[in-house]
């Protein structure tokens, strides 16, 4: 009991002396105000927990979700640009609700010429609109979107429909039980096929002049099931453009009717390859089946040789694909088709590319590969990759859909390869191919988040580029390693310093995003490299990444369901970080406004600090004042241990630093400390350091040698938009950041 008062009352004698001596060093901060606090908790910004979605991220024990399956026939009319089908869709209520009506979702109908999507869209006459102003002509010249021709039930009677503008309610005969209901339609449908590069959007085909061929990539091409669940009701809302596809997992089999002389690629496996195959294909099909290198199945000579006639006969190819939110395909005389097989998680999952004649050498060398890496990669970091194939398709744009997607990077015609043109082929094909993760199997709604998928998904596709110089056909192609930027934190300050009238929220919704790429992309993605390499490290990050990723394999998940689990999974309080990072749109912009260094005297008086020349405010201990408490000390019979003598009478340097938080986000403190010998120590101070004021705090680190400069985020981790007033002393020229470098050659954000 004696020692415990002697060493607690030891303590607050030494307190008293370092707060008589350091000032308000220690002061108590400003009391906040707590319902306007950086540091409170997302309340009322998140949905009460339930039985649904429960309190740790995770699906409650009553989540539900309905499916959809599709048995669709559809024959593609090349002379016309048109395609015909008929649907049969079997829509088993799942849920806890008797429901009266269905949802499905019509896409094409964005680009009729009266859709909201056209008559919406801000325009101008300008020579710098020259393409929008072109592409509006081809709208109203076109006739676009889905002719519904029959809606009927299982015996073949009419159903009641109502179409409005992208979406169709179908008004059932009988309401659907709820739990157990089960209902089959059908759907007969037409619609002309839209010429992507006058027209844009996601699907469509691409012509080619020199040979007269096109090469076909459908995207939202069949009336779709809208998604019913328990945030929602139905998500029905309107398609403009920008907010991309909330759907209905299920399972298909599609008939698909293509020139006799075509090769098609779609989701799922091919079920009749001797059908639709020369022997000699299916011969190379086999060796591929058993290379981990890829190998051609349909070569260009063969391929060349298509496109100089076109057949007159047919062929239908049959595909089927379980537990899938969309179905697409690709179809052209003009492909070349290579494949090959990556072991991912114990099991052979084929990786394949589709493209013509002139996407060669590029395609051929690295697609299949690029494929295969990003299968390996995102299985890695979520979960093994459940689907039975992976195709890239080189159609001109990017895109994705369930085990296919859409991608672009040409050579020039001389077969030469500009650095822009082979980087983005590389970025392009890891994040359409990543996009099987997010969304297509942690099935987001898109309609609502779009950073739920493409941000999450650049955050991987980042951490999968950073692997491509390891492997050897990569380490060809970037023996430097690959130029990876969509994720390091200075290569967001130029969006993250526009005028407020430029920045919305990521959580904004989809189709009121402004600067789409940097909000929904890029800062998403670099929020979550900040997380993981300077918040939480890479192993609460990994583990809690990967928990959301399980969890919510082949369901619907929420932000909150997100936010949730990093959270309970990690024991890491991230709400400052949402807030500040994904609700607001203020920037980081921390200034080390003033350095005060102390150090006690000698006991001749003296301190080894030279104030003519040190760069900081220079301030000395009194040393009568610590000597009288000394002395009280022992005459009150209090001992004094040879530590606490140490403590007392030490000579290191206390070096007082004002932070100011002039952008108003929060982030940790990262100092730097360069010593007057040369060398430097790096101090990480936790974002929680704001928590009482998040305006403006003081610090006093300790040293065992002089400090000769302070240099906030040296490594620029935090996005910091302005690196002038990270230095103290000031130094102007130190203070240009290597972002501003990078400016200079114009390198930056994508």
């Amino acid at each position: 009991m004696f020692t415990f008062y002697n060493q607690t009352m030891m303590k607050k004698l030494l307190l008293i002396l370092f707060t008589l001596c350091l000032g308000n060093a220690f002061a108590q901060a400003p009391k906040p105000d707590y319902k306007s606090s950086k540091f409170a908790q997302l309340g009322e910004e998140l949905p009460t927990p339930n039985s649904y979605r429960g309190a740790n991220g995770a699906p409650g024990p009553d989540y539900w979700q309905q499916k959809a399956d599709y048995i669709i026939k559809v024959e593609l009319f090349e002379e016309k640009q048109h395609v015909k089908g008929s649907e049969t869709i079997t829509y088993h209520n799942n849920s806890p609700f008797v429901l009266e009506y269905l949802w499905l979702q019509l896409d094409q109908n964005a680009f009729s010429k009266d859709s909201d999507t056209y008559t919406t869209t801000t325009s101008g006459l300008s020579e710098e609109n020259v393409y929008g102003i072109l592409r509006s002509g081809f709208i109203e010249e076109a006739d676009l979107g889905p002719k519904i021709k029959t809606v009927k039930d299982a015996n073949g009677k009419d159903l009641n429909y109502t179409i409005n503008k992208t979406m169709m309610r179908i008004d059932l005969p009988t309401p659907l039980a709820a739990k157990t209901g089960k209902f089959t339609f059908s759907i007969d449908w037409e619609h002309n096929l839209r010429e992507r590069k006058k027209v844009g959007g996601r699907g469509g085909y691409e012509y080619f002049p020199e040979d007269d061929n096109c090469v076909y990539a459908e995207a939202q091409w069949f009336p779709r099931m809208a998604v019913f669940d328990d945030v929602n009701g139905w998500q029905n809302k309107q398609f403009l453009g920008s907010g991309e596809f909330a759907l209905t997992f299920g399972d298909y089999e599609v008939h698909m009717t293509v020139p006799e002389d075509h090769i098609l690629a779609a989701t799922g496996e091919l079920q009749n390859p001797e059908q639709v195959l020369s022997k000699e294909q299916i011969k190379r099909w086999k060796q591929a089946e058993k290379s981990d290198k890829p190998i051609v199945i349909v070569t260009q000579e063969e391929a060349i040789k298509a496109e100089k006639t076109k057949a007159t006969k047919k062929k239908t190819w049959i595909h089927k694909a379980e537990n899938v939110r969309d179905f697409a395909w690709a179809s052209s005389r003009k492909f070349i088709w290579d494949a090959m097989q990556v072991e991912v998680g114990g099991k052979k999952v084929w990786a394949m590319s589709y493209y013509p004649k002139e996407a060669n050498p590029l395609w051929g060398d690295y697609s299949t590969n690029l494929v295969a890496l990003t299968l390996k990669e995102y299985s890695k970091r979520t979960f093994d990759y459940p689907y039975p194939v992976a195709i890239s398709v080189e159609a001109s744009n990017g895109m994705e859909y369930p085990m296919i997607c859409y991608n672009y990077g040409r050579p020039n015609p001389d077969g030469t390869v500009s650095p822009r043109i082979k980087d983005g082929m590389f970025g392009v094909i890891i994040h359409e191919v990543g996009h099987n993760f997010f969304p297509m199997i942690v099935n987001s709604d898109e309609r609502q988040w779009t950073w739920m998928d493409e941000g999450l998904n650049t955050f991987l596709e980042f951490l999968t580029e950073l692997e491509v110089s390891n492997t050897p056909w990569g380490k060809v192609a970037y023996p430097d390693g690959y130029p990876a930027t969509r994720g390091v934190p200075k290569a967001i300050i130029p969006y993250m310093k526009l005028d407020s009238d430029k920045l919305v929220p990521i959580m904004t919704n989809s189709e009121s995003i402004l600067n789409f790429g940097p909000n929904a992309y890029t800062k998403p993605a670099t929020g979550l490299n900040i997380l993981r390499n300077t918040i939480m490290g890479h192993e609460l990050f990994d583990y809690a990444f990967k928990q959301y990723a399980i969890q919510w394999k082949f369901k619907h998940p929420q932000p909150a369901d997100f936010f949730r689990t990093m959270e309970n999974a990690s024991a890491v309080d991230l709400d400052w970080f949402w807030r500040g990072w994904f609700y607001s749109t203020e920037p980081c912009d921390i200034s080390i406004e003033k350095a005060t260094v102390f150090q006690l005297p000698d006991a001749n008086g003296k301190i080894k600090i030279n104030k003519e020349k040190s760069p900081f405010e220079v301030k000395q201990f009194d040393r009568k004042k610590a000597d009288d408490l000394m002395a009280n000390v022992v005459k009150n019979g209090i001992r004094v241990s040879d530590a606490e003598k140490q403590a007392v009478s030490t000579e290191k340097y206390y070096y007082e630093l004002e932070f100011k938080n002039i952008g108003g986000l929060l982030m940790p403190v990262i100092v730097q400390m360069k010593y007057t010998d040369g060398t430097d120590e790096t101090i990480k101070i936790p974002a929680e350091i704001w928590r009482r004021n998040p305006e403006q705090v003081k610090k006093v680190l300790v040293a065992d040698k002089e400090v000769a400069s302070f240099v906030l985020d040296p490594k620029e981790e935090t996005a910091d938009i302005d690196t002038s007033n990270n230095f103290f002393p000031r130094q102007k020229e130190e203070g240009a950041s290597k972002f501003d470098e990078m400016k200079k050659k114009g390198e930056g954000e994508k």
